[in-house]
């Protein structure tokens, strides 16, 4: 089954990379990233969060190298939705200049256990 919306516009995979500390190097409470989980249900029905993995890279702007702990998470949903989710995720991760994502993939199925006969 390929997952659409209520008009038909077909979801794609997303991962968004969200951030566990913030610049002043506090860290960011787990009850402050579920409601960010949950504002992302709303809009999408769902999401996987991964363990934090951490990301190198170099600023452009001032040339220094960061090191940061990020939350990979992974999110179907469409092209405006993921929109939606940029824009909340700005405003609940204020400290934020930029976040990672990218679409993994336009070919995205759900795989349903009544299709495919299988019973145990």
């Amino acid at each position: 089954m390929t997952p659409t919306t209520k008009d038909n516009r077909p979801k794609q995979l997303w991962e968004i990379y969200v951030p566990t500390m913030r610049k002043s190097g506090k860290p960011i409470r787990t009850r402050h990233h579920q409601n960010w989980d949950n504002k992302v249900k709303r809009i999408t029905k769902g999401l996987t969060i991964h363990k934090p993995v951490v990301g190198i890279w170099d600023s452009d702007q001032t040339g220094i190298e960061y090191r940061e702990r990020m939350i990979p998470v992974k999110i179907m949903a469409t092209r405006d939705e993921m929109d939606s989710i940029l824009r909340m995720t700005f405003k609940h991760y204020p400290d934020e200049e930029a976040f990672f994502y990218y679409c993994i993939s336009d070919d995205v199925h759900i795989a349903e256990r009544r299709v495919y006969e299988i019973k145990y």
